[in-house]
């Protein structure tokens, strides 16, 4: 991992340094230099950022700006499953609501649906029934290995959704009624099921005005 230090002031310094998908942020120098964030001030930190920030095990990691193809997308299914849900138990949070699938692990999924009332942590969720994640070559690695351990982990999930935003292209891992995990393919057509939401959505609305 490549690691590049920008002193900030006396007591904070820019730790930039590419660790797969992401970027480190901003962290205090002398707890960069001593030890890792703990989880209270991680969750310190972010509360008081302008920049989002996955946390993995004492890492605190920075996102770069999303495409716009990458928008276009992330609203044409999030847009279906809003009205999907109406006014109904379930609530569907894009990109802003943090998930935490592990005591030190916290995540900002793109697209991600809560239907459990008791789930009432106010700072992030604990028991999604949803997960979408975008992938792009740059995030591949982690939303197909990291975050698919971490999601499957989660004894609320039902279903985890890899959209590409290259081609046209969906993986659908899902929870059968025997709790076993499966996984599908969908390349230029299908319709892909969403739990808590009942709705199904064809390629071409998850892709609706993207040229490729």
């Amino acid at each position: 991992m490549h690691l590049r230090l920008n002193i900030a002031s006396a007591s904070s310094i820019e730790i930039v340094a590419q660790a797969g998908a992401y970027t480190l942020g901003m962290v205090n120098a002398e707890e960069f230099l001593h030890r890792l964030l703990t989880v209270d001030e991680y969750l310190t930190f972010e509360n008081a950022s302008s920049v989002r920030h996955e946390y993995v095990g004492g890492y605190v990691y920075a996102y770069a700006g999303a495409s716009r193809r990458h928008n276009r997308i992330i609203v044409n299914i999030a847009g279906h499953l809003i009205n999907a849900v109406g006014s109904g138990p379930c609530e569907v949070h894009v990109e802003t609501v943090k998930l935490r699938p592990a005591n030190n692990v916290f995540y900002y999924p793109d697209i991600m649906v809560l239907c459990d009332e008791n789930d009432d942590e106010s700072l992030y969720a604990t028991r999604p029934t949803l997960v979408v994640e975008m992938l792009s070559p740059s995030t591949e690695a982690v939303d197909r290995r990291d975050k698919l351990l971490a999601y499957r982990s989660i004894s609320s999930m039902e279903a985890y959704v890899i959209v590409y935003q290259d081609e046209r292209r969906v993986i659908r891992h899902w929870k059968d009624d025997d709790g076993a995990w499966r996984t599908e393919e969908f390349i230029d057509n299908g319709r892909i099921p969403f739990p808590g939401t009942n709705v199904e959505l064809t390629l071409s609305e998850i892709y609706g005005r993207i040229t490729f």
